[in-house]
């Protein structure tokens, strides 16, 4: 079960440990631990039981999309059948969140297609299909947090593979496309109604509002070729 997608905001939960990996890897029954992917790193923190405390680096996606957590040193593992107690490290996490969303925010002020993005702990950067880059950088950074400041709600929904082929226009991202084979895919959304913003295939994790996210700070705008350019963003 994908607690971190039903409540991001949890800090810790039971678990049970379904299964060991043959890298060293733990998978449990639900997982607060969000899994690398679209960009955002796996979450890290750590397993108690037994009054024994397991640091975990990081999580990686395993089979059918589980979260296998990455011990950070060798040490002995709680064996298949025990319950733990996940933790998060969530000043890291949260800081994902807020990164993550506002480069979505980011894809609204800065309206073209994405060529790809990194979710960091209070940076982030996206890259865009941009032949010449911007010339007025104080403009960019003073819409990012002008959105920022209408905390706008920030939700989720679903939609059909068939229904997102009949609406192309919300996949923003050229080098990452929507996973499929589930049937369904994640959107996010920020604003709601005629205050709607944005809306985008997502499996990650966010804010629930944009005020959350706090000040922004536009970083080094890169050239990565004749195309693209990479834009940075900063919390404050």
């Amino acid at each position: 079960m994908e607690l971190y997608r039903e409540d991001p905001y949890l800090r810790d939960a039971p678990a049970e440990v379904v299964a060991l990996t043959d890298e060293g890897g733990i998978v449990l029954s639900q997982a607060i631990f969000y899994p690398t992917g679209g960009g955002q790193p796996g979450d890290s923190g750590w397993l108690e039981w037994g009054g024994q405390r397991l640091p975990i680096a990081t999580t990686l996606k395993g089979e059918a999309g589980a979260s296998v957590l990455v011990p950070a040193e060798p040490a002995s593992l709680p064996p298949v059948g025990t319950p733990v107690m996940q933790v998060l490290d969530w000043e890291r996490r949260h800081r994902h969140m807020r990164i993550h969303t506002a480069l979505h925010l980011l894809s609204v002020v800065v309206p073209l297609p994405v060529t790809g993005g990194q979710v960091g702990a209070g940076t982030g950067r996206l890259d865009f299909l941009m032949p010449t880059p911007p010339d007025d950088r104080d403009g960019i950074e003073a819409a990012l947090n002008r959105l920022v400041d209408r905390d706008l709600e920030v939700s989720d929904g679903w939609i059909t593979e068939a229904e997102l082929d009949a609406r192309p226009d919300l996949v923003k991202t050229m080098s990452v496309q929507p996973p499929r084979g589930a049937g369904q895919i994640r959107l996010v959304r920020i604003g709601t109604g005629t205050e709607q913003v944005d809306l985008q295939p997502c499996g990650g994790t966010h804010v629930a509002r944009t005020g959350e996210i706090g000040a922004l700070k536009l970083g080094k705008i890169e050239n990565k070729g004749k195309q693209n350019r990479r834009v940075h963003i900063a919390l404050a």
